[in-house]
């Protein structure tokens, strides 16, 4: 049985072309960039190849790319690091409340050491309310942080009109966006997406695990997370991944060259799959905004199942699927996404996300539907939320 793999949104798989350019630099090109001998002084040079790859695609100066480990790293040095480096400008934060848990819970950490968070209000999709936005920023703001895409519903919010309503408010407060979802279907030129911080990660766009990197505009100064020696512009210690950061990079070019034709794939496996579910399942609920949505993403509440009964069934059936976010699926708590849109607890743990990638083929999407249509019907007649 080939399993039919729809969590793409969670990990992508590391396409063979990354993996082929990573491998010299694990058995051949292995010197540790900080040292003075020719094979470190080899790998400087394949650090800043990289880091200029992706200067380019988000049209900024090379040295304005940081490499982290991941999405929780960049997000946790964007909002602490700012945080803490201008303190002495205001203690207050404006932060959306659907944003990954890394966003939330560095905002929560800073609130426990004495920094006023606002939390924004959102609509019934997830999109930002932008008069509360506007009278959240004040002249004690320093950070904004709103996700580019919501990686649970898909929603994705109007970032330059956000980005404009915060300058005019207070020009002064910085703007971070987590684009982690969204890099490999939309233009983040920071000319056009002006933000102050952004945020991605490798593993999202079919680089590996592990591997992230944060844009900080020149002249934004952020406290340290990690102490040790002076990598990455003294900004970030500790030893670079000289392979997993060659990956990305390739990664990076990837996305750039089948960017069109992955967006076209993807957004009609994602409205077929949505169509038919639509048309053949009772009692599914699409969330998330209705067009202003991820091409990959699918999140449906089946009403009177527990979201987590359908993923291990769906998954004895060969097909891996997420309870909402992967990064909360081991929690009993329901989506606090869904809840925060507005839904109760009761059906935010009804809740699964289908999320498509470039390996998923049409025949996958129809024989999910048929799957996925047997097992909430079996499932709603034992289960005992009726």
């Amino acid at each position: 049985m080939k399993y039919i793999y729809l969590d793409n949104a969670a990990t992508t798989k590391v396409d063979s072309r990354v993996v082929k350019a990573m491998l010299p630099y694990f058995t051949d090109n292995y010197g540790n960039a900080s040292s003075l001998h020719q094979l470190g002084q080899k790998n400087i040079q394949v650090i800043e190849k990289s880091r200029s790859i992706l200067a380019k695609h988000f049209n900024c100066q090379p040295e304005e790319v940081i490499f982290t480990s991941g999405a929780s790293e960049s997000n946790n040095y964007a909002i602490k690091g700012a945080a803490e480096a201008y303190r002495q400008l205001g203690k207050n934060l404006v932060v959306c409340p659907t944003d990954h848990s890394s966003v939330i819970n560095s905002a929560q950490h800073l609130a426990n050491k004495g920094f006023k968070i606002t939390w924004l209000k959102v609509d019934k999709h997830g999109l930002v309310d932008k008069n509360h936005l506007r009278q959240a920023v004040n002249k004690n703001t320093i950070l904004v942080s709103i996700g580019h895409s919501n990686n649970e519903i898909g929603t994705i919010q109007p970032i330059t009109e956000l980005v404009k309503i915060v300058k005019a408010r207070n020009p002064k407060t910085l703007f971070h966006t987590d684009a982690v979802q969204s890099l490999q279907f939309f233009d983040l030129d920071v000319k056009k997406v002006p933000v102050d911080l952004l945020t991605i990660t490798g593993h999202k766009f079919y680089a590996p695990k592990g591997i992230g990197a944060l844009y900080v505009k020149k002249g934004v100064h952020l406290e340290k997370l990690i102490d040790g020696g002076q990598q990455e512009g003294g900004k970030r210690s500790g030893t670079e991944n000289i392979p997993y950061i060659a990956g990305m990079a390739k990664a990076i070019e990837l996305v750039e060259k089948n960017q069109k034709d992955y967006n076209k794939k993807v957004t009609a496996l994602r409205d077929r799959f949505i169509n038919k579910v639509k048309k053949q399942i009772d009692g599914a609920m699409l969330t998330g905004h209705p067009t202003k949505r991820l091409p990959n993403i699918a999140s449906f509440i089946f009403t009177n199942i527990e979201g987590e009964s359908i993923l291990l069934t769906l998954d004895q059936a060969g097909v891996a699927v997420s309870t909402g976010s992967a990064c909360a699926s081991h929690s009993l708590k329901p989506s606090h996404v869904l809840t925060q849109i507005g839904y109760p607890p009761e059906l935010a743990h009804c809740s699964i996300r289908f999320s498509f990638g470039k390996d998923n083929t049409i025949q996958e999407i129809d024989k999910v539907v048929d799957i996925l249509k047997k097992a909430v019907s079996k499932l709603r007649k034992i289960s005992p939320l009726k």
